[in-house]
């Protein structure tokens, strides 16, 4: 915006040309926040408030006369306070390089006046005390100008040509030598003595490896014999029992062919013998029944044909009588007896046909006595005679 400044964040923003607000200062002083500025009316400057740093390489002379070369560094800014800035603004706004030139020759008077009090073993093994004193004294004489100082850092101190410093760490040097030639003897002995402690542990720990190894040696050859033992009789105890199982399974296998020679033959052929045995006798039964009624009808056919026949058979036998020359010597009797004979004749010819035929003969005395003569018994009358 047109007239509206704003400082960085490491900048304070000096405002000269009024008078309004300022009080004694020349200027108003603006940090972090912006402000109007009316141009040609006022005019704006930027202080820097960011770290910087001075080098002081100054030569001077100790208590003992003897002369250093002292190499520091000072790390400084402008104050953060109003009062700081105003200070600073006023002295260093137009140039402000020259606030490292000046914090450098602060420091490097305020340095000679304090190693000139000092001897070198001070200012050599004391170094932070040095840095400190002349922090302290110059403290005051930076915050008139508007600095802060954050630290101060000697680098070196160098004795030059003289040989002071070395000849001062000669002693040291040597006790320091003389310490480490007793350190590395005593390192030495204790290396001695741990080699042979090691030695005589690398040679116990061989002397227990070998027991270990013979122990070892013992059991496997103990284990090894043992097992050379039970080998035979567990191979023998195995070959039993895979003896006993192929038996087993032979067992099994012989119990599963005959169930199964069972269920494929045993059992269909008994089913076939039943059924050829009940087809047989049923056919048996059936030829019988019909044989029977057969018979049973032959036999009434035949009797039937016989009984019709014998009138027949009776007048041929008659007939054949009818030239023959009879004596009757018993009169009527006789005559009936002839009659019966001829009677008892068809009869006996009707047994004959029927003992051929397989019909069963009559029973009966009567016809018994019939049979076995062949002709009918006389009565008391008399004979008859037939010539």
């Amino acid at each position: 915006m047109f007239g509206y400044r704003v400082p960085a964040p490491d900048e304070a923003m000096l405002i000269s040309g009024g008078r309004r607000g300022m009080g004694t200062a020349p200027f108003r002083v603006v940090t972090g926040h912006g402000a109007f500025v009316l141009p040609i009316f006022r005019k704006t400057r930027f202080l820097t408030l960011a770290m910087c740093e001075a080098e002081v390489d100054e030569t001077c002379v100790t208590k003992q006369g003897i002369a250093l070369t002292v190499r520091a560094v000072i790390a400084f800014k402008v104050g953060n306070d109003k009062e700081s800035i105003i200070n600073a603004g006023q002295r260093f706004l137009s140039d402000q390089d020259q606030m490292a030139v000046l914090t450098g020759r602060i420091f490097a008077g305020h340095l000679r006046s304090i190693i000139g009090s000092m001897t070198v073993e001070e200012i050599v093994t004391e170094r932070q005390k040095l840095a400190t004193e002349v922090l302290e004294t110059s403290k005051t004489e930076m915050g008139t100008i508007g600095l802060s100082v954050d630290s101060l850092q000697i680098q070196s101190i160098d004795d030059g040509q003289t040989g002071y410093i070395a000849a001062m760490a000669a002693p040291h040097k040597a006790a320091i030598q003389r310490q480490a030639q007793i350190a590395q003897a005593m390192a030495t002995q204790q290396s001695a003595e741990a080699q042979q402690a090691a030695a005589r542990n690398q040679a116990e720990y061989q002397r227990q490896t070998a027991v270990v190894q013979a122990q070892y040696s013992a059991e496997v050859e103990r284990a090894q014999a043992e097992a050379a033992q039970a080998g035979p009789l567990a191979q023998a105890q195995a070959q039993q029992e895979v003896l006993l199982a192929q038996t087993e399974l032979a067992q099994r296998a012989a119990e599963l062919r005959q169930q199964q020679l069972v269920a494929e033959i045993v059992k269909p052929a008994e089913a076939e013998a039943e059924r050829i045995r009940v087809l047989a006798t049923a056919e048996a039964n059936r030829m019988k029944i019909q044989a029977e009624a057969a018979a049973s009808y032959d036999r009434v056919a035949l009797d039937r044909m016989l009984i019709d026949q014998l009138p027949l058979i009776v007048k041929e036998a008659a007939n054949g009588l009818a030239g023959a020359n009879v004596n009757v010597l018993n009169g009527a009797d006789g005559l009936s007896e002839i009659a019966a004979g001829l009677v008892s004749q068809g009869l006996t010819i009707l047994d004959s046909v029927r003992a051929n035929l397989g019909t069963p003969q009559s029973t009966g005395d009567d016809k018994h006595q019939q049979r076995g003569g062949g002709a009918p018994n006389r009565r008391e009358g008399g004979p008859i005679e037939i010539e």
